[in-house]
């Protein structure tokens, strides 16, 4: 028979699952407020689980208790459990959950994880007053779920030695769920106003530290695709075609390493790489490829000018075909 504790978590971790299943339907409305409704519920079961375990499995632990009111209107001197209305004992909230593990613990969790939760409990509460218009809104609660899933996974390695990489804990991009071929621009009403308002502040009192954070930033990137149906971009000027520019900041960024770091990466990588004819033949055959090399130019006007390839890491899968590991 399994303990108290694992019971709950189990159920946990069943919740947390499916509040990722819900996010991740192709088609459904409320997905943003449904997955925290039920995360919320995940943490709950997770934190209580973890009480009962630092408890000795006693459900006490668990228990709301209160004065009760003797006949004469007094309240009395022994607390009792407080009953709810279907005659079952109350257990405690959240909220109280997270401040008695600091109690049993003797430290403060961490408080990027603690904000996060609170946003979280925050959205569950005003939950029925969101309205997903905008884009910018999908955006601050998928970095705010993702965020969540992320100290979900980590909480649970601390607190149970559980390992959830059986489990998909992503969640889809949100350009995945809506067609961005046309964005207009839209009005937040005050209760998303105010929500975002309320996440804004609490990640600049958030320190950025440890392994839990309040927040993911969620990228936007654009990829080349030969479908027919994908949305048209390029990089150059185009009558009727919006045009994406990249800053050298984002050309550095995707594209990382020189020559001299390319081939120290490669050494450490594979037994059996040398600098040879080979190396650069294989090399050279993929400097056109987009997914593994970028020319820059001294003057991007005059591809006479002086120029040096610069490589995404991505080029090592490449060269995986070729070296041993």
């Amino acid at each position: 028979m399994k303990a108290r504790y694992k019971e709950l978590l189990d159920k946990s971790i069943a919740a947390m699952v499916s509040a990722i299943e819900v996010y991740n339907k192709p088609d459904f409305r409320y997905r943003e407020e449904i997955f925290t409704i039920i995360a919320v519920n995940a943490w709950e079961l997770a934190c209580k689980a973890y009480i009962l375990k630092i408890s000795g499995n006693k459900l006490t632990s668990l228990y709301l208790y209160e004065k009760r009111k003797k006949k004469d209107g007094t309240l009395s001197k022994k607390k009792t459990k407080k009953i709810g209305r279907s005659g079952n004992p109350v257990t405690h909230s959240l909220e109280y959950s997270i401040v008695r593990i600091e109690e049993l613990k003797g430290k403060p969790l961490s408080h990027a994880l603690k904000a996060n939760i609170t946003s979280l409990l925050e959205l569950r509460d005003n939950a029925i007053h969101f309205y997903n218009r905008g884009f910018l809104f999908a955006k601050r609660l998928q970095e705010l779920g993702s965020a969540t899933l992320k100290n979900y996974v980590q909480a649970l390695n601390e607190w149970f030695k559980v390992d959830l990489s059986k489990y998909s804990f992503y969640l889809m991009p949100v350009s995945f769920f809506a067609d961005y071929s046309f964005v207009e621009g839209i009005v937040l009403n005050k209760e998303e106003k105010n929500f975002l308002n309320f996440l804004d502040i609490l990640e600049r009192e958030t320190p950025d530290s440890g392994p839990y954070d309040l927040t993911i930033n969620v990228n936007i990137r654009f990829m080349k695709s030969k479908t027919s149906d994908a949305i048209k971009m390029q990089l150059a000027k185009g009558e009727g075609i919006p045009t994406i520019q990249l800053t050298e900041e984002q050309i550095r960024e995707k594209y990382p390493w020189d020559y001299e770091e390319l081939t120290k990466r490669m050494k450490e990588r594979y037994k059996d790489f040398k600098i040879t004819k080979r190396f650069h033949e294989l090399k050279t055959a993929i400097l056109g490829d987009d997914r593994y090399a970028r020319t820059r130019y001294l003057d991007p006007a005059k591809p006479q000018s002086g120029k040096k390839v610069f490589y995404n890491p991505n080029i090592l899968s490449y060269f995986d075909k070729y070296y041993n590991k």
